[in-house]
This record gives structure tokens, sequence and C-alpha cells, in this order.
């Protein structure tokens, strides 16, 4: 294999997920199935079929059209692009030089650098807490991995695997993992948190208690979401609930006392905040008792006689089932235990970052082992993650421009041109992209090593985007399908869109931080998804038959304007906030230069929106749809 075929193996859409080409290899028609509602999964009109993101209903082959990358058009954008993409990185690069008056009033935000002659610009203390612990993760990896075959051969010893064609396996095969990973993962926290996993271990308790008892009680959602909302609320108000607050009849005096002692036994662990990172445990503890909800409604319904038999009804092999089957299919009833239920909060992978995985797909993969994880994969997927940390330490060893939007306040981007403030903007949203992105695939990869196929969570870079309803489905991608899978649809779907997105958006912002700068993202996010809802009933493909290059080049100006509004709710949610925004714009377009640069970035911004275009066209033409 040359270095060619190497790297388009290692940027594949095969080897990013095995999902998206996985209706490529079947033979088998596309499925169209309904999830079930809040109320059960046997109400009719509470659910809305949901397709194969490979092949959405409807779709023909036929449907693409022909190539237009060597079109006289596009070498026009060819040009464009060759000119203004290198303009682009030269003007975030000269507010990164010393010699840029600037320079002084963000310099102590830096870091000495590894490249010679660069310092880094460490100072995004999200990405930054990951990046100084980058051997220990990968290390942590590795002692995973070898303890995990360590257990299994001793464990295969005194309790020897049934045969493979045995139906005592797949229980075998859960007991194993789950012993594991229920020990290694109160290892794992207590070393992160200290004795705080006992906060974690009540919270997961009184959550277990809510389906275990009734599970099909029409309670069980009402009290699992009041519970889960309140959780999150409660874990920024009190704080992580200190010990020597919640014990004070323990504490003896300043300083001293059991309760002090508690907060501070093993210096609070790695990570002593642990409420930090226990908003998407949340996700996992809904995700639970849902699926239990659902199952056992199904039970009292009659809908089958025992759980899981649809999957051994359609498939020879339970192993080969296809994802979609994994999530919707039930456990058996027993699968719904304490144990189970730890072994999938606490699974350490995809502890702190995800992505998701429902506890039926999760419970299935412990079972059966996921044909599709080969060690080539894993290796090629580990080869893109490193050239996504590689590229990333690049941008911040030569942008700086982190550091420069956090000392706005200093003057730091004062007398810099609409187009050095146009990239200090644009660049912020790619280092915002790349640091998501990087965590997620780690854990990603630590799962794959382990065993474990969750789905991926960046599908498109974030400049391949002019849709700001298709920009959901790809960001955050296990996120945006537990959604979908646990509010969207139970709540209405389709039905209603813009008020279940008013609730969808609100949630997420209040799941990502209770603050007014999330809060005004989400609702600016809704707001913003309006105009293109609109767009798509009044401008239907159906009205220019015979016009297709119109209705291409007016879908393109609607891009240009979804992206800018994307750009600017993002600046806001996760970058400079507001009033950051307000002080970007005023100082971008107090002048005619910045209208002029304005009138070239929507120029730049057409062209690159019918790049998009093309390159969606190009995976159709594979046979490929990702409605993202």
């Amino acid at each position: 294999m040359g270095p060619i075929s190497l790297l388009r193996s290692v940027f594949s859409l095969d080897v990013l997920d095995y999902r998206i080409t996985a209706e490529l290899r079947s033979s088998s028609p596309p499925k169209n199935r309904r999830l079930p509602s809040i109320s059960g999964p046997s109400h009719s009109g509470s659910s809305a079929p949901v397709t194969t993101p490979q092949s959405p209903q409807g779709w023909k082959k036929d449907d693409t059209e022909p190539s237009k990358w060597k079109s006289p058009e596009f070498f026009a954008y060819y040009f464009v692009f060759a000119t203004l993409v290198p303009m682009m990185f030269k003007k975030a690069h000269d507010v990164s030089k010393e010699s840029h008056p600037n320079f002084s009033k963000y310099k102590h935000l830096l870091s000495p650098g590894w490249i010679p002659g660069r310092m880094v610009d460490n100072s995004d203390q999200q990405y930054a807490s990951f990046r100084n612990n980058i051997p220990v993760l990968f290390s942590l990896l590795a002692l995973h991995f070898v303890l995990r075959r360590i257990f299994n051969f001793v464990y295969s010893r005194a309790f020897p695997a049934p045969p493979q064609n045995s139906s005592y396996r797949p229980n075998h095969n859960l007991t194993r993992r789950k012993l594991f990973d229920i020990l290694f993962a109160l290892i794992f926290l207590t070393g992160l948190h200290s004795l705080s996993v006992i906060k974690i271990l009540v919270i997961l308790l009184l959550n277990f208690s809510i389906s275990y008892f009734h599970p099909s009680s029409r309670l069980v959602p009402l009290f699992t979401w009041v519970f889960n909302i309140g959780v999150l609320f409660a874990n920024e108000y009190f704080k992580g609930y200190r010990f020597r607050e919640i014990l004070p009849f323990l504490i003896a005096g300043e300083g001293e006392g059991v309760g002090y002692w508690m907060d501070h036994f093993m210096g609070g662990g790695i990570l002593s905040r642990w409420e930090v990172s226990f908003n998407i445990t949340v996700l996992r503890l809904i995700s639970y008792n849902m699926d239990h909800y659902w199952a056992a409604v199904r039970r009292d319904e009659g809908a089958e006689r025992e759980a899981g038999s649809v999957i051994e009804k359609k498939h020879a092999d339970p192993a080969h089932v296809d994802e979609r089957d994994r999530i919707e299919t039930p456990a058996r009833p027993e699968d719904y235990s304490l144990l189970n239920y730890l072994a999938y909060i606490l699974y350490t992978p995809l502890y702190l970052a995800g992505p998701i995985l429902t506890f039926n797909d999760f419970i299935h993969q412990q079972k059966y082992s996921t044909p599709t994880l080969t060690v080539r994969r894993s290796l090629l997927y580990a080869v893109r993650l490193a050239f996504a940390i590689l590229s990333m330490e690049v941008v911040l060893h030569y942008l700086y421009v982190v550091a420069i939007s956090k000392t706005a306040s200093r003057g730091s981007w004062a007398n810099d041109t609409p187009a050095q403030l146009a990239m200090i903007g644009y660049f912020n949203l790619h280092i915002i992209w790349l640091k998501l992105l990087i965590p997620w695939r780690f854990f990603r990869l630590w799962a794959l090593v382990d065993g474990v196929d969750p789905p991926e969570n960046m599908l498109r870079c974030m400049s391949n985007n002019f849709s700001a309803l298709a920009f959901w489905r790809a960001w955050h991608r296990s996120f945006n399908r537990w959604i979908v899978r646990y509010i969207y649809i139970p709540i209405g779907g389709a039905q209603r869109p813009i008020i279940n997105m008013v609730a969808v958006f609100t949630f997420v912002a209040f799941w990502h931080d209770l603050s007014f700068k999330l809060l005004a993202w989400g609702w600016l996010v809704v707001l913003f998804v309006v105009p293109e809802i609109l767009a798509r009933k009044v401008f239907s493909p159906k009205k220019f038959v015979g016009r297709e290059v119109l209705y291409r080049n007016l879908c393109a100006l609607g891009g240009v304007a979804n992206i800018l509004m994307m750009m600017s709710a993002n600046l806001v949610g996760f970058a400079i906030g507001v009033d950051g925004l307000k002080d970007m714009m005023k100082d971008m377009f107090s002048s005619f230069h910045g209208f002029g640069f304005l009138l070239l970035a929507l120029v730049a911004i057409y062209v690159a929106v019918h790049i998009m275009f093309e390159l969606r066209e190009a995976e159709k033409r594979k046979g490929v749809v990702l409605k993202c």
C-alpha cells in the first residue's frame, strides 16, 4: 500500500464510522421504523419514521447530477480557493507575530512550544486539561487493554466459556465484561474524583430506583426527567456537594473535621470538580430508565412475548445485526439489573466525554462481539486521530487567536483590520471544533480497542456545513441521536418542529452550562433555523424543474446566510459571548474597509457553498447520503 493509498484509507468514510458505508455492503433494503414514544412504542401518531442516514426515504441513485469538478465554473472556484485560503491563514498569523503591536497584551497567556521559534497558545482550559495529559491518557488506554486481557484469561480459567454456538455464551460474555468494567471504573473514579465517587454512586442508585419497582409506570419518564434535570441544577448550585457542608456535625473547627478531610483526601483527586464531567453521565442515566420503561411497556402490552425475540427471529446470528436493531430492540428483562446498569453508566472509555451509547446497544455489544471491529480499522482510526492532534498543534503554535479573544478587554484586537478580526473569530471556531473532536475521537478509539463501537461524533469539518439543520446532525452526532430518541420524537417530532426545537435547544443549552451565554446560543440557533425551514417550503425543488442552475444558485445564497448565522451563534455560545460579538461587529464595520471585506467574504463563502454541494453530490454518486 503506497502513501497515497494509505492516506485515502485513513480519511475514508469507512474508517471514520462503518455505519456510513454499512448500507453499501448490505443487500437488504433500507429499513423504515418508528422509535418509541414517551407513552410507549405502540401508540400511533407519536413517532416519526426514521430511516438510515445512508439511504433516506425516496432517494435514488439516478437523482445525482453529473460531476462538475472539471467544469469551467469549478476551475474559477479553484482559483478563488487557491487565492483566499492562504490569505485567511496569513491574516490570522499576522496578528500572532511578536512584532504585532498588540502582542504584549496577550503574551502572558502563551507557553513555551515544542516547534522551534514558536510559543503555544494553551490558554483554553478545556483543551489544555486534555493536551497536558495526552501521555497519561494513552498510558491509561494501554493499561486498560492489558488488564482486560489478563482478567479475561483468569476468568476463563475459573469459569470456562461455553461453546461459541451455545445460548449461554452471550450471558457469559456479559458477566465477564461487566465485572471487569465495574472494578476498573471504581478504581478509576476514585483516582479521578477521590471520595466524591460516593456522591456519584448515591445519584446512580437514586436514579436506578426510579425504574426498578414498577418500570412500566407512566410516572417513570416524569420522575426520570425531573430527577436528572434537578441533578444538573443541584450539582451547579451546591458546587458538587462538599463534604464539609453536607456533614456539618462532623466538623470540629476551621480546617478540621471529617468532612474537611474527606474533601481533601488524595488531594481531592485528579479532577476534584466531578460535577463538571457528570453532565454526560446524566444522559446515560436517562437512557437506561427510558429504555427500561419502553421495554416494560412493550412487554405489558404483549408487543413481544419475550424481549429480544425480534432479533432472534430476524437474524440467524445475533452478532450480525445493524445498529438500528441493537437500539430499538429491548434487552431481556433480566438485563435491566443493577450490575449491568453500573457497568453501562461507569464504562471507563466513554465515561468522561462519550460518545453516547444507548443502554440497549451497549448491552448487546457486551454480549456479542461486533464484527465491524477490526485491528486494521482501529489502527487507521488512530492514525486519523494523530493527524487531528498534529493539526491542532500547528494551529496553536502559529495562530494565537484564543489568547487574543480572551484578552479583548485589554485591547488585544485594537486597530486590527476587519479581515484580521474576522479571522480571529473564524479560527476560534475551528479551534473549538478541534478541541472537541480530538477528545471525542480519543475516547472512541479507547472504546474501539476495548471491543465497543460507539458512533462517531464529528462527521464533517466545521467549514463543510451550509445548513443549520444538517450541521447539528454532524456536530456531536451521538448527542444529536440521543436528543432525537429521548426528546424530539417523544414530544412530537416534526409535527411541531419550531416549538420542539425551542424545547430541545433550551435543554441542550442548560445541559452544557447554566449560563445566559449558552441560553442565548440555544435560542439564536432556533431563530436562525426558522428561515431555513421556511425557505425549504417556499423554494421547493418541484417549482424549479427545468431551472436547476437557478435553483442551485438560490440555495447557495441561502447557504451563505446560514453560515453567517451559525458562525454568529457559535461565537456567542462558545467563544466571545454576546458582548464580544457586538464589539467585534462594531470594530469590523466601523469603516468602508469593513464593508469591502464583507463583500469579499460573501463571495468566498458563496464559492465554498458550491464546493460543499458538489462534495455531497460526489458522495451520493457512491451511494452515500449523510443528510448533513
